[in-house]
């Protein structure tokens, strides 16, 4: 018999023993580091594309996003079924290790302030992706490149009806 305590016991005021007093040595971490922090996170282009273009449409006074063309075969590749709607249409990402920037072309609604609302898209399209991605977003380009007139037919259902 020993004269220690068994190990993995406790004291007799309670507490537990410690490695000097016999009890269990502590236990080591393989890998080191807590969990979260082993390995690698990258995150692509089209997933902030994505997020940034779902935050973009989300403002008042955006009709669309992207150039008349780039609208036009959205509108024919989404008539195809089993295709999704393009939510990246009209947004370029490009992302780094910790940063990100960001270029997008939106049509604004008439009547609609232009200055409210890519301030509005920029805030909106920022708190997105920072608080989705962990990203900084350093900068977002707007480019207003159309203004979606009340009486206007929409181009895309004109343009795509043509068989």
């Amino acid at each position: 018999m020993s004269d220690t305590a068994p190990r993995n016991q406790s004291a007799p005021s309670g507490r537990k023993l410690s490695a000097d007093e016999g009890g269990s040595s502590p236990v080591t971490k393989r890998g080191g580091g807590p969990p979260a922090s082993r390995g690698r996170t990258t995150i692509a282009d089209g997933v902030v594309e994505k997020i940034a273009g779902l935050a973009a449409r989300d403002v008042l006074g955006v009709h669309a996003m992207g150039s008349g063309m780039s609208r036009t075969f959205g509108a024919v590749r989404e008539r195809v079924p089993g295709s999704a709607k393009s939510v990246s249409r009209g947004v370029k990402a490009e992302v780094g290790e910790v940063q990100t920037a960001l270029d997008l072309e939106i049509v604004v609604d008439y009547g609609v302030s232009i200055t409210e609302v890519a301030a509005a898209v920029r805030e909106n399209v920022i708190s997105s992706v920072e608080r989705m991605t962990g990203l900084e977003v350093v900068e977002v380009n707007i480019a207003v490149i159309d203004v979606k007139l009340p009486d206007e037919e929409e181009d895309e259902e004109s343009e795509t009806r043509l068989q």
